[in-house]
């Protein structure tokens, strides 16, 4: 059993709490911590957990075995150096600070301290862990670039460095908007009266992470929740390609053969055991086990999940980390000179920063 707090009750920390309310038998939490009386009396009353002003006051109750920050941008360095001093564990939400200048104060106060991860979930998500197990498996030779058009910012970067591992190195970013009308039909909270097509912005990066890898980034605003845009992403390598869940590729023969990533849901047509994926496949083999079949959850929710269980076995010493502070800092550094390059309407390069080891 894991013991966890949960710092912050907005819209994101809620998925931690009831994840955790979802697997008692491998999760206690301990408290949730929020500032406003009116926010932790309806966190008390909807969810059944306890609730504290402050982390001093949560610690004071009981100290977790890891703690979930997940407050503003501004807000989460303090949050992560407060639980790091009292000797907390943290999984971190994303960004790890908002500023290359807070970034940099960040990891000089808790860097070394090895205990701090960061809850970026995207490559966790079942297609995305799919694509990253094939291409690490070699089945498209070396990827050499990757083209992402469905999230915004450090966590398209995060999608792109985990599958060319280009480690820390300096970067060229070169960034342009675009502005064109478009219905806007969803966002988070459901279906938009409005829908007359409006402007919208789209962003484009092409960004040299040297080494002879790159990336091309195209985000359109809201794409998260606007399904009148597809998601895509193109992984390329020297022996083939995957674009979404399609695999062309060499093989011995020689030949070039085609195969698809195909994802095996339970509850359609006769099958009784409930609306779930079970796994995803690929030539035969599976290349993801949803762990947490019978819970439900959607993609999202097993990313997170997946992070939350690997970042107590982690602490336990029993997997690898989940996603370390350095590559979210890293993350956060390309996504910022993306806006600067904007801004400037310049070419930007990233330093080698203090994290790159």
């Amino acid at each position: 059993m894991t013991t966890i707090a949960i710092i912050g009750a907005g819209w994101r920390a809620e998925f931690y709490i009831r994840i955790a309310l979802l697997m008692p038998e491998r999760f206690e939490i301990v408290g949730v911590v929020a500032r406003k009386e009116e926010v932790r009396s309806s966190l008390a009353q909807e969810y059944g957990v306890k609730t504290f002003s402050s982390i001093s006051q949560l610690l004071n109750h009981k100290k977790p075995d890891y703690a979930v920050s997940s407050v503003s941008w501004d807000s989460n360095p303090g949050v992560v150096e407060e639980l790091v001093k009292a000797g907390v564990h943290v999984l971190c939400e994303t960004p790890p600070a908002p500023t290359v200048e807070t970034l940099q104060k960040m990891w000089s106060a808790v860097g070394a301290s090895g205990m701090v991860q960061v809850a970026e979930q995207y490559l966790f998500l079942p297609g995305h862990a799919s694509r990253l197990a094939i291409t690490r498996s070699g089945t498209i030779g070396e990827a050499s670039s990757v083209e992402i058009s469905s999230t915004h910012g450090y966590h398209a970067v995060s999608i792109m460095r985990g599958f060319l591992q280009p480690g820390f190195e300096p970067t060229t970013i070169t960034t342009r908007q675009f502005e064109a009308p478009l219905v806007n039909p969803l966002s988070r909270d459901g279906w938009n009266n409005d829908l007359s097509p409006q402007l919208a912005k789209t962003t484009i990066s092409l960004i040299d992470f040297g080494l002879g890898k790159s990336g091309i980034y195209n985000f359109v605003d809201n794409q998260w929740h606007n399904q009148l845009r597809h998601r895509r992403i193109v992984v390329r390598g020297s022996k083939g390609e995957i674009v979404d869940d399609a695999v062309i590729r060499l093989t011995d023969g020689p030949a070039i053969t085609t195969s698809r990533i195909e994802r095996y849901q339970l509850g359609y047509d006769l099958n009784l055991d409930g609306f779930d994926t079970e796994h995803l496949s690929f030539d035969g083999k599976v290349v993801f086990k949803n762990p947490f079949t019978g819970l439900r959850f959607m993609d999202e929710e097993i990313a997170i999940a997946l992070q939350m269980v690997q970042m107590a076995d982690w602490i336990a010493g029993n997997a690898n980390p989940p996603y370390p502070l350095n590559e979210g800092c890293q993350d956060q550094l390309i996504s910022l000179a993306m806006d600067e390059s904007i801004s400037s309407g310049q070419k930007v390069t990233t330093q080698k920063q203090i994290w790159a080891n």
